[in-house]
């Protein structure tokens, strides 16, 4: 039987939701490697991944393989039934990656569940209220998680009341605030976190410091250096858990395995999840065994989490990354992608910031490259545009002016070169 091409989105039904945004109209039939198609056969190399997720492209064949290997043995049984081989050794692997003491993993199905277990891991654990994260932050949209985001007004707006004894202090953006200098803008977050330390939640209170070594939705702002290390003291300091969101930038995404490696510090909590199965929903909360141990026995819980298929395609992910050599792949694509991103910004004023380590790089459009005012409407146009030249890149920044380039790890320089040259006739365009 011949397949049903759909034209367009009006041939769609109607019942799904409108709530859901959606950068493009198109409907997408199917993926293969680092392209992906429409229902009318035309490819888009596929720089969005899913929103970070698909780290290895699609229909990649170890993943692809290790999927149907295990759907064919069982598909699911919850977790809370026992024991399953996958989940065990994706476990173990995702520990291995990890520095110590970083060895015990607990699985979730998204990102804002791993953000919410890591809360409630964090309160019960110190037997403390408060939880402390930073401004322009995406830590998720149930109710715990979004009451520490702030990237967006609308993720926010007419969901309240949220969770209380959530503060929020200021995250270190260099580039609008100080013109670039990071010391400055280090200093100035530092003052404002001591000053709601001292005024508004005494630090005896506070179970956890929640924070992006390199904000996602916010705009791609990576964590100063000393912001991090700063950040380790204070909870050292004052025996607060410091949780680290590695949900967008983990996985080699930066050009270390991990976010948080550039600062040489180690969370006492990670959340993992996007790339952590190429696609598959899962997530991972991760931390030293004693603080799951005084969790507690059936504190937490799952009906889906660490789904066998799931795990799966975990293991098949971090295999690939490790043998593949992809952070370092990451790390080398990265610098040709930067390279070439700042020499477009040399001759285009309206490219007011380049910014962000590894395959994890913002380019934040403006009006001019004096006021450093916002163009949003810039941004919008040239996705539109490379989407119709055949590159697909998202946006992000509270508005929404940040192109975000987030490519496959394993990505080839031709592809790097292919993208740069679409992006800057679709900008000179826009």
């Amino acid at each position: 039987m011949a397949e049903t091409i759909l034209p367009d989105h009006a041939a769609l039904s109607g019942h799904l939701s409108p709530v859901m945004a959606r950068y493009f109209e198109r409907i997408w039939s199917h993926g293969q490697g680092h392209h992906l198609y429409d229902t009318e056969g035309r490819a888009y190399l596929d720089f969005a991944c899913g929103i970070a997720t698909t780290v290895l492209g699609h229909r990649h064949p170890a993943v692809t393989a290790a999927i149907h290997d295990q759907v064919d043995r069982l598909v699911h049984a919850s977790n809370g039934l026992g024991y399953f081989e996958p989940v065990d050794r994706l476990a173990s692997l995702i520990a291995d990656a990890l520095p110590d003491p970083l060895d015990t993993v607990f699985f979730g199905n998204s990102g804002t569940e791993a953000i919410e277990g890591a809360m409630k891991l964090a309160r019960r654990v110190t037997s403390r209220p408060a939880i402390v994260a930073f401004t322009g932050a995406f830590h998720g949209r149930t109710y715990g998680s979004l009451s520490a985001t702030t990237s967006n007004l609308d993720y926010r707006v007419g969901h309240e009341p949220l969770l209380p004894s959530v503060y929020l202090s200021s995250f270190p953006r260099a580039y609008r605030e100080f013109g670039g200098d990071e010391a400055r803008a280090t200093e100035a977050a530092l003052a404002d976190l001591h000053r709601l330390l001292a005024e508004q939640v005494d630090p005896e209170h506070v179970a956890a410091i929640l924070i992006e070594p390199v904000q996602g939705e916010g705009g791609y702002h990576p964590a100063p250096v000393a912001f991090l290390r700063a950040l380790r003291q204070v909870c050292d300091d004052h025996g607060i858990l410091l949780v680290a969101d590695e949900i967008q930038c983990g996985y080699g995404r930066t050009g270390r395995m991990w976010g948080f490696e550039h600062a040489g510090i180690v969370p006492d909590v990670v959340c993992l999840a996007k790339a952590i199965a190429n696609g598959l929903p899962l997530s991972a909360i991760v931390s030293r065994r004693d603080l799951q141990e005084r969790w507690g026995r059936g504190a937490h819980g799952s009906t889906f989490g660490g789904n066998p298929v799931s795990c799966a395609a975990g293991i098949a992910v971090l295999e690939t990354i490790r043998d593949g050599r992809l952070v370092e792949n990451s790390a080398a694509r990265g610098r040709e992608l930067s390279s070439g991103l700042r020499r477009l910004k040399e001759r285009d004023e309206r490219i007011g910031d380049v910014r962000g380590p590894g395959l994890m790089i913002g380019l934040e459009l403006v009006t001019d490259g004096t006021s450093k005012s916002p163009d949003e409407s810039l941004a919008d146009r040239v996705i539109a545009r490379c989407a119709d030249a055949g590159l697909l890149l998202l946006t992000s920044g509270s508005p929404h002016n940040v192109v975000r380039w987030v490519a496959p790890l394993d990505v080839t320089t031709d592809e790097i070169r292919q993208a740069l040259a679409i992006f800057e006739s679709a900008l000179a365009a826009a």
